[in-house]
Formats: C-alpha cells, structure tokens, sequence
C-alpha cells in the first residue's frame, strides 16, 4: 500500500515513522512546504527499514502522490502569540484550500486521515474543501484519548491495555467524554473486575484517571513542547486497519452519523474502519450524564465550527 504524509513536523514524520516500523505500508511519501525537510525525514526514516520492514520511503512533491491509497494530513501552522483561534483557524482554511486540490488532483481515490489540530474542526474543513463522502475523511478524533484512558486502566488494575474496551467520546479536547459505564475488561464490567481485583472503583480512583486522561497533552506539552509518540502510533493503526480491511473499531472522527441533531458534527464515536474507510457508527450504552456531557461536547464542537468558520 503506498501511503502520503502531508507535513513533516513532529506528527507527520512520527507518524511516518511508526508506519515503517510496524510495516503497515510498501511506499511512503513524505511532502512538507519545505521540500528539504521531507526529504531529510525520508532519509533518515529509510536508514531505520533494515531493522524493521522493507519499505520505500521517499521525499518528494504532491504528483509523486500518484496512486497513494491513503494521505494523512499533518500539515497547518501553529498558534501565534496573541492569535485568536478564529485568526489560527482562517490560516490553516487558507492552507487546506491548496493542499487538498494537489492532493485529490494526484491521488483522487486516496482516503484522507486528518491528524491536524483542532482535529475535529479541521476534518470538518476537510470534509467540505474535498467534497468527498464523510467516510472517506477521517479524523484521528479521541483514538489517542482512548489509548490514553485505556492504559490508565491497565496499570491500574494489572492487566494489558489490549484486554481493557474503554472510550473516551465526543471533541478530542477539554469537553471531551470518558465513557465509564461502558467499560469492560476481558468482558466483564470495570466494576466487577476491579471488585474481583480487590481494587475500589470509586469516585476518587476515576477522578484521577480522568485527570491522567484529560490533562495529558497539557502535561507533556509542558514538559516537551509537544505530542506525537502516541498519535504518530495511532496514524500508524489506522494505516493497518484500513490496509487489510480489519473493520476494527477505532474512536476516530468524522461528519456523518453522529448524534441526532447534531448530523454535521465531526466528533469522535466507536468507528468501523476498513478498506472503504469507515463502515459503521456505533452507540455504545451511557449513563443519563454521559449521554447529556456527550451532547454538550457536539455543542461545543458545533458552536466553535460556527464562530470560526469551519
């Protein structure tokens, strides 16, 4: 599968980097407004295939996107001092309205994967700019969230990550939700899990771990100016799911068929993900608060679209 990079900064090059190790794609090409810097990123993240999996990865302009199967999108410009999000927001629109024609115009049947942040104002943008069907546009949304809350949950109960089925819905942001009631270890409910465990599941445990869930991009943005292991591994997933068509279940982003009233919201629920890029919305069960939390989410996300623009 050969798979494009938009935007070779912390994201980008992470993610193209996870996408070589675990092997998920045959060709990579890396693209930035600073063709050297792409170049430099192919380079040096081609020194590492020998150790991991045989994998071309080039530096190069959008026409060597010919034929990519998938392009994520990790390009845009950061915040300045004193900037308004509204101001942030109409010059990253200014750079997806060049980017995404170049893209398409190379690779017109590719799934975009939209890593940019505000990751859900942005796929929204990107849904609209395309003009492709919301299942071919997809937002890395809270997929890190919910790897985030689901270690949280292994360490603390003593269990892998990979037996712990939590998600954290809604904005990839301050609004977004845990979903708690849901939550299920190996099968069975985190309560009756943890109470098997002799471990308590109270309020206080679940406040820290929102806490450890929530704050973490504020935590390691502080002391490493910014995110990209975890999201870059995450990309990396996505690849590999829609590769080999696994219709996994994933918390990603996109316009269609989220809440009712709420139709043209990007938020983040429980996704298919395949080869067609996503299949299916599913509604997992919630609690009466994460039902109305969820909902005051998509008015946060649909009041920012509105006032900037998005």
């Amino acid at each position: 599968m050969k798979v494009g990079v938009v935007g070779c900064g912390f994201v980008g090059s992470t993610a193209a980097y996870a996408i070589a190790l675990q092997g998920v794609a045959s060709e990579l090409v890396l693209v930035d407004l600073f063709p050297a810097v792409a170049k430099a990123h192919a380079e040096d993240i081609l020194h590492a295939t020998p150790f991991a999996a045989p994998v071309r990865v080039v530096g190069g302009d959008y026409p060597q996107l010919e034929r990519a199967q998938i392009v994520i999108l990790a390009c845009g410009v950061g915040q300045k001092p004193g900037e308004t999000r509204l101001q942030l927001l109409e010059r990253n629109g200014k750079v997806f309205e060049q980017v995404i024609p170049r893209v398409l115009e190379a690779a017109p049947s590719a799934l975009l994967l939209v890593a940019s942040n505000p990751v859900d104002i942005i796929t929204r943008m990107v849904t609209r700019i395309s003009g492709l069907p919301p299942a071919r546009v997809i937002g890395s949304g809270t997929i890190l969230d919910t790897a985030r809350f689901r270690t949280l949950l292994s360490e603390y109960l003593g269990v892998a990550p990979q037996s712990v089925h939590a998600y954290v819905l809604g904005e990839h942001g301050d609004s977004e939700v845990l979903a708690w009631s849901s939550a299920k270890v190996g099968g069975i409910s985190l309560e009756e899990f943890a109470a098997q465990r002799g471990l308590p599941a109270n309020g206080e445990v679940k406040a820290r771990i929102d806490d450890g869930v929530r704050r973490a991009a504020y935590r390691i943005i502080e002391g490493k100016k910014a995110t990209y292991f975890g999201i870059g591994a995450g990309l990396g997933r996505m690849v590999a799911a829609i590769r080999d068509d696994e219709r996994v279940v994933l918390t990603v982003s996109t316009c269609e068929g989220g809440l009712e009233g709420f139709e043209e919201v990007s938020l983040s629920l429980p996704r298919v993900v395949g080869r067609q890029g996503i299949i299916a919305t599913l509604h997992p069960p919630l609690s009466a608060d994460e039902q109305e939390a969820l909902r005051n989410s998509a008015r946060v996300l649909q009041q920012a679209a509105t006032e900037l623009g998005g």
